[in-house]
């Protein structure tokens, strides 16, 4: 594979560990035009480089490289971006929650590509909810457009039935960012269908008070947030929970709807659960074999 980069995109290669910088950089200082998109795109979607080794400074150019695109607003870079989704695992520390930014900065451009990706269920599990997160940054960049990221992010829930309830949880948390109360009907329908996992956002008592429907819970909540937002990566899942699951429920349950930054890294951690059970389950299947 070529990793031969010409200047200025070469820069990227020894820039730094990303953790190390609390904001990101003016990468167009560096003087990255438009002239650069597709060796940037090439360095951002690079299988060497993502998966290289993880003590070199070379694993971080691809994201050094996707943040300039997304400085340039390059749209040359929208189907590229969205079709290396696919290989990105919920595990994976940036790409997850960057990827979406990036191509809410890009913008509208990428809304069809984004909407059609969504709908396909080849596409599997954990991109389709890149792509819902990725309709949702469009949205809030891009307000004059948010109608249409609602539009798309509502047809994939009126599916719900024939989409992985983890999936409909997370376009949910996609709706309720974005404020869609429009998106009501679809959304009642989806929990009325039993379709929702309601450990992501909240049940269907949770919506309507972000939406501004309901004062206050009538019942109490029946689902379990706890791996969602708990601080130890490493908790079993077959593990007793002190105090009784109700009442973890009856502390937890209303960050969902208090606190959006809250909700982001229960998400973030719910999918990284998510992958981590999928990796059990498949071990458990090869010592079966």
């Amino acid at each position: 594979m070529n990793t031969s980069y010409p200047p200025p995109v070469d820069k990227l290669l020894t820039y730094g560990d990303c953790r190390k910088f609390r904001e990101w950089p003016d990468y167009l200082a560096l003087g990255f035009t438009h002239e650069h998109v597709d060796d940037l795109i090439r360095m951002a979607t690079s299988e060497e480089l993502n998966w290289g080794d993880s003590d070199s400074l070379a694993v971080w150019a691809p994201v050094h490289a996707w943040r300039v695109l997304g400085q340039l607003r390059a749209a040359a870079a929208i189907a590229p971006l969205i079709n290396f989704l696919k290989y990105v695992e919920p595990d994976d520390q940036w790409a997850p929650l960057e990827l979406p930014q990036i191509l809410g900065m890009i913008g509208p451009a990428a809304i069809p590509v984004l909407a059609e990706f969504l709908l396909n269920p080849t596409n599997g599990l954990y991109p389709r909810t890149y792509a819902g997160d990725s309709l949702c940054e469009i949205g809030k960049w891009h307000p004059e457009f948010r109608e249409a990221c609602v539009k798309h992010l509502a047809a994939a829930i009126k599916q719900a039935e024939n989409n992985h309830p983890s999936l409909n949880g997370f376009i949910l948390a996609n709706l309720l960012d974005l404020k869609a109360v429009e998106a009501a009907p679809e959304i009642k329908r989806a929990f009325d269908a039993e379709a929702i996992d309601p450990s992501i956002a909240g049940d269907w008592e949770d919506v309507q008070i972000e939406f501004g429907l309901l004062e206050a819970r009538k019942t109490r909540p029946t689902y379990s947030v706890f791996d969602s937002i708990s601080e130890d990566d490493d908790w079993d899942e077959d593990e007793e929970m002190t105090g009784g699951e109700e009442s973890q429920n009856e502390v937890i349950a209303p960050l969902f709807h208090n606190n959006r930054k809250k909700r982001d890294a229960a998400k973030a951690k719910n999918k990284k659960a998510m992958a981590k059970k999928s990796r059990r389950q498949n071990r458990k299947k090869k010592k079966k074999k």
